[in-house]
């Protein structure tokens, strides 16, 4: 049974950076039939809410993710003890009591000398008496871990044969002088004991997965697949940030965008895919395989998110559209006007515009006698779609205008844009008493 997971910290909102690896997993469990693991990785007491968690649901939520699993690392902390403690006692967690700053001086020295900056493991060394002391003197030890120092080799579904070498590594830390995890260990314990089969993660944390594979075979647990997809960066190859809230999921749903046009643009950019309407997210998890992400960059447009959407509005059926749409707006009505929305809250001005609620646009001097030519040939009712032709025609013969001169004037009289559908398909929507109105 394939078991993904999505381990966001609840330290912030998602932004479309953050969307990527949720939903990539998303496909990954649609895709395999798997199931979908929500893990809030809420370690970070400091900084960690219960805001920005419902915060982190309520995006995945609105981007169509429906964890099968949901779990905070915060309730499993007898795991992590656990595992500290058979680590400590089969010798691959040691302590090390080195300040910061003697760190720092240790690093500073490693790079005069021409050598890599990691840590020397002068901390095997002390004997249980200098132990002894450093703890009197107040200090508290933080825990490294042990790494064999050999090349460690993996498969990634995404970029293909990897080696890291943990030989050219610092020994991690894996718990702080405090008392409190780092996001190694706890993650590594949770996946062995959530059973999860893949992970699915961004290309920045490939130097991280020769630790974590020492970490699993250390603790006896099986180790996943991994793929490591591409960043999603700016036009200029800067990253997408929290701090960059014009990207937040919150503001872009606010901003009206379609939470499919977001994924899909989420998930796409640096695929060999294009980036182009689907149906749902089912249509893209049958068509999008990882080996289909790039090497690459994976840069967003803005523009290209703008233009998806309106495409997407553009192909909406009408049952899919009908409960967020106001009640003046019908089928007729949605198909003859959807090709003009670039969010679906434009719908609400051109509702306006049926109902005789559009804004009036005072007449030209030179275009009043040809408004009024207007109203009194006006045709009966019914109407239909050759209404129009035949009303133009008649104007066009009496007041010898023809083209924009002609149409310009009536559009804004009787809708008071400068933009919108064929008229031909909108004047039966409007109605004779709308349009007498509004040429009045």
């Amino acid at each position: 049974m394939t078991t993904v997971r999505y381990a966001p910290s609840p330290t912030g909102r998602l932004h479309l950076g953050n969307a990527r690896p949720a939903l990539l997993n998303w496909l990954f469990a649609l895709r395999t039939g798997g199931t979908y693991v929500l893990r809030l990785d809420d370690t970070d007491r400091a900084r960690s809410t219960e805001a920005f968690a419902a915060g982190i649901e309520e995006d995945l939520a609105w981007l169509g993710v429906t964890p099968g699993l949901k779990v905070r690392q915060s309730d499993r902390t007898a795991l992590y003890d656990a595992a500290r403690d058979r680590l400590i006692a089969s010798g691959r967690l040691y302590p090390a009591y080195e300040t910061e700053e003697e760190l720092e001086i240790k690093r500073g020295r490693a790079r005069l000398l021409g050598k890599p900056p990691i840590y020397d493991r002068a901390a095997l060394s002390l004997t249980d008496e200098q132990k002894r002391q450093y703890e009197a003197e107040g200090r508290r030890p933080h825990w490294r871990f042990r790494l064999d120092g050999r090349p460690v080799t993996f498969n990634d579904l995404i970029k293909g044969p990897q080696t890291v070498n943990t030989a050219s590594m610092s020994d991690p830390v894996l718990i702080r002088a405090d008392g409190t995890y780092l996001y190694t260990l706890p993650s590594v314990v949770d996946d062995i004991d959530l059973a999860i089969t893949h992970v699915i993660r961004g290309e920045d944390h490939v130097s991280n997965t020769g630790t974590q594979i020492e970490i699993f075979e250390a603790l006896g647990g099986k180790v996943p697949a991994f793929a490591h997809h591409n960043l999603l960066t700016g036009a200029e190859g800067e990253g997408l940030s929290k701090r960059i809230g014009s990207l937040s999921l919150a503001e872009l749903r606010e901003e009206g965008f379609e939470a499919l046009a977001v994924a899909t643009v989420a998930v796409l950019t640096g695929t060999s895919l294009p980036v182009e309407p689907h149906a749902d997210l089912g249509q893209i998890a049958g068509t999008l395989d990882l080996s289909m992400i790039s090497h690459g960059p994976a840069r967003f447009d803005p523009a290209e998110l703008e233009s998806l959407n309106a495409r997407l509005l553009h192909e909406m059926p009408y049952e899919a559209a009908r409960p967020r749409l106001p009640r003046s707006i019908g089928g007729a009505a949605w198909e003859i006007l959807r090709a003009n929305l670039r969010k679906f809250s434009d719908i609400e001005a051109w509702a306006r515009v049926l109902e005789g609620e559009a804004a009036h646009v005072p007449a030209a001097p030179e275009d009043r006698a040809f408004l009024a030519d207007a109203l009194e040939l006006l045709p009966p009712e019914p109407w239909d779609e050759a209404t129009w032709s035949l009303w133009t025609g008649a104007l066009k013969q009496k007041s010898g205008r023809k083209g924009r001169a002609l149409f310009h004037p009536l559009r804004l009289a009787l809708t008071g844009r400068e933009d919108g559908p064929d008229f031909k398909s909108l004047l039966p929507l409007l109605g004779r008493k709308v349009c007498r109105d509004r040429l009045s």
